[in-house]
């Protein structure tokens, strides 16, 4: 059974509460208990893993090498200033997906750029949290197919 580590940054421990006209109404642990079923499908296990703390998400990525076969990253506010996340990505082997529910695209300009998406092998965005579940899938396929 492959094994991937979904990482959430910060505030998505709010999700449901925070902005749920942009976010949705579905909490994280309703989330996380939804991938959890969905990836067992796939005969993937997953584990969930969020902070609001820069280094804790670095370390981590760090503690993924040789347990993990993959990371989903949702790095929140981190996505657009945090080469300190890029390079823990850039120093890892294992393909990584990153996830945003909105359209980081559609929004404010400061929103536009990711410093990670250079060092993952792609980003999803805009698909609400549905684009979690394409993530699983990417990364399955990355690795030679389910």
């Amino acid at each position: 059974m492959k094994r991937i580590l979904l990482i959430n940054g910060p505030n998505l421990n709010r999700l449901g509460k925070r902005e749920p006209h942009i976010y949705g109404s579905v909490t994280l642990k309703d989330l996380e208990t939804e991938l959890i079923q969905y990836s067992g499908n796939h005969d993937v296990e997953l584990d969930c893993f969020q902070s609001n703390h820069e280094g804790e998400i670095i370390d981590a990525i760090h503690e993924t090498e040789g347990k993990y076969e993959g990371i989903i990253i949702n790095p929140g506010a981190f996505t657009h200033y945090s080469y300190a996340i890029r390079d823990a990505i850039a120093g890892m082997s294992l393909p990584v997906v990153e996830v945003h529910i909105s359209n980081i695209h559609a929004r404010e300009e400061f929103r536009h750029t990711s410093v990670l998406a250079p060092v993952t092998i792609g980003q999803i965005v805009g698909l609400g949290v549905y684009g979690y579940k394409l993530a699983v899938l990417a990364i399955l396929e990355h690795l030679g197919g389910n």
